[in-house]
């Protein structure tokens, strides 16, 4: 992986801070709509870390596969990711 490991790293802890909380609200029965909001906030997180990786892979496994004859599969790659994350 050649993104911001430290980043992905903290980011990761975080979001999995956030998952031990969701899972104490549960347990609490706590409201709803707080439980949904905590929710939202992990996805953002993990958004962002999906962000963090893909950019590194564009910008360093994807640019050196274009001086290679791996180009097409690093595109090919990439489009079935992005297919995933439409759906």
């Amino acid at each position: 992986m050649r993104s911001d490991r430290e980043n992905v790293v903290r980011m990761l802890k975080t979001a999995r801070g956030q998952i031990d909380g969701l899972l104490k609200m549960v347990e609490e029965d706590r409201y709803c709509i707080d439980i949904s909001n905590q929710i939202l906030a992990v996805q953002a997180i993990l958004r962002a870390v999906n962000k963090e990786i893909l950019h590194g892979h564009l910008s360093h496994c994807v640019k050196e596969a274009f001086s290679t004859q791996a180009a097409q599969d690093k595109i090919d790659e990439v489009m079935a990711l992005i297919d995933k994350m439409l759906k």
